[in-house]
């Protein structure tokens, strides 16, 4: 691969970052283009074209899309998140579970924690809310199917299930955690716990759906004063 070619994979990219950020706003072209003093029509040429504009441009597409300059540049795949320091004085404030199921309703990626055959196992999963409880899918034969089996009839295992948002230009964010019991859904219910159009994580055919009914729901959400 030539330079030029490298170049071009990582602009596109950028591109593609800001209509990401921009569609988990909700805003449109023209709203994005008047936080940013731009036009709309430049706007979507960095869009649709491998360009990356200079530094100040840069800065106020992120500022305006509430993410941070390396965002939008670097996806950061390879690093942890959160190396900056802390917030001055945060506020840790505890969440009830009504205001932790509105944080999670509209589904995502979380992390399932249980013990696995290993030790402590966790993994991450496609979910989505159904009917009140926590649906993902998963491989049979595979860990989450073994692990959370007790092989007897009627016990199922409590596990852990995690979901965090956290703006780090910002400082702040928040993490919910629900436990309850895994439930392996038997085929006589999977076409209707299949109405919640969730796909698996690692892709593939996974048609093991799995259910956690929370028993318990906590949440904090940290900010600045």
């Amino acid at each position: 691969m030539t330079r030029e070619d490298t170049l071009m994979t990582g602009t596109g990219d950028f591109g593609r970052r800001i209509r990401h950020h921009r569609d988990q706003l909700g805003l449109t072209r023209e709203q994005v283009a008047a936080r940013t003093d731009l036009s709309a029509e430049y706007l979507q040429y960095l869009e649709d074209h491998p360009d990356v504009p200079e530094t100040d441009t840069v800065i106020r597409l992120a500022t305006a899309l509430e993410i941070t300059p390396q965002d939008l540049l670097d996806s950061g795949l390879d690093h942890p998140p959160g190396p900056d320091i802390a917030a001055a004085n945060p506020v840790l404030q505890v969440l009830d579970p009504q205001e932790c199921l509105r944080l999670i309703a509209p589904g995502g990626i979380g992390r399932v924690a249980f013990n696995g055959s290993h030790g402590p196992t966790v993994l991450p999963v496609n979910y989505k809310v159904h009917d009140g409880a926590i649906v993902f899918r998963t491989a049979y034969g595979g860990p989450m199917d073994q692990d959370l089996r007790t092989g007897r009839e009627g016990v199922e295992i409590l596990i852990g299930f995690e979901v965090d948002r956290i703006d780090e230009a910002m400082r702040q964010g928040w993490s919910v955690l629900v436990q309850g019991p895994a439930h392996h859904v038997p085929g006589d219910e999977v076409d209707k716990v299949a109405e919640a159009h969730v796909t698996p994580w690692a892709g593939g055919d996974r048609p093991l759906y799995i259910r956690i009914v929370p028993h318990q729901i906590t949440g904090r959400r940290i900010h600045a004063l």
